[in-house]
């Protein structure tokens, strides 16, 4: 991947124009966090495993993360308490925890995305 492209999947996560530069020892918390996620884009990855990903994120870099996620022709594999991160991805499969169900993804189970 060319210089160009890489630094337009890093603007895909809101790190442009001088962030693209900056050493990453510098970047704040949440532009840690948008910088592995790019990281894991580009990785040539099939499966991503995620753990809240957005939470050090403001709502503009949750946005922008989950049009970039949503896009990833791999599986994710996803753990989170955010339904809109959650609703940008169109998940088709749920799996719900502590039941081992494994059920086909409607707009209902949402709601219990924002209760657990």
């Amino acid at each position: 991947m060319g210089d160009q492209e890489l630094r337009g999947v890093m603007g895909m996560f809101g790190l442009s124009g001088d962030k693209a530069f900056q050493d990453a020892a510098t970047l704040s918390g949440g532009e840690k966090t948008k910088l592995a996620l790019a990281q894991l884009v580009v990785g040539g990855h099939n499966l991503l495993l995620l753990d809240e990903p957005t939470n050090n994120l403001d709502p503009m870099s949750r946005t922008a993360v989950g049009e970039a996620f949503s896009q990833w022709p791999g599986t994710i594999i996803l753990v989170s308490h955010d339904p809109e991160f959650v609703r940008a991805l169109q998940p088709d499969r749920v799996l719900m925890m502590p039941e081992g169900q494994l059920d086909h993804f409607d707009e209902s189970m949402l709601e219990l995305v924002e209760l657990a």
